[in-house]
């Protein structure tokens, strides 16, 4: 969901930020992972997963993650100013639907959510990073 949320509602509605070395940053980190991911199902479909393979799978996500999501934080930050200037998707009282929203607290909200949610995910990729990698290390061994 975080990957629709920065391309669509954040780096291509604020054309401004399109240029910032941050959407560099997250998109560089989401292809490698990509690369990695889908070669991983596709040899896994294949059943012959090289270890090379399984081993980056596990084990890059540690420079990966925490690049891409610094890269997707930098970009909202980025386009905050130009989101309060603008009042993009906002919506003022009154109205007929006595509703209002307003983008840019939307988006300190959402950067705000990365500090619980970050540490959960990344700490859970290296639990399964060991687990993972330590059973092929077991079958690895000669008997």
């Amino acid at each position: 969901m975080s990957r629709v949320f920065l391309t669509w509602a954040v780096t291509h509605s604020v054309k401004e930020v399109q240029s910032e070395d941050s959407v560099l940053l997250f998109v560089v980190a989401w292809t490698i992972t990509e690369i990695i991911r889908y070669s991983f199902y596709t040899f896994s479909l294949l059943n012959h997963l090289p270890y090379l393979i399984k081993w980056a799978r596990y084990t890059l996500f540690i420079v990966l993650y925490p690049m891409g999501v610094s890269g997707e934080l930098l970009t909202i930050y980025a386009a905050l100013p130009f989101v309060r200037q603008s009042g993009l998707y906002s919506i003022s009282l009154p109205n007929k639907y006595n509703f209002s929203f307003d983008y840019y607290t939307f988006l300190i909200l959402v950067m705000i959510s990365y500090i619980p949610i970050f540490p959960q995910l990344y700490f859970h990729m290296l639990h399964q990073r060991r687990k993972v990698l330590s059973h092929s290390e077991e079958h690895k061994k000669p008997e």
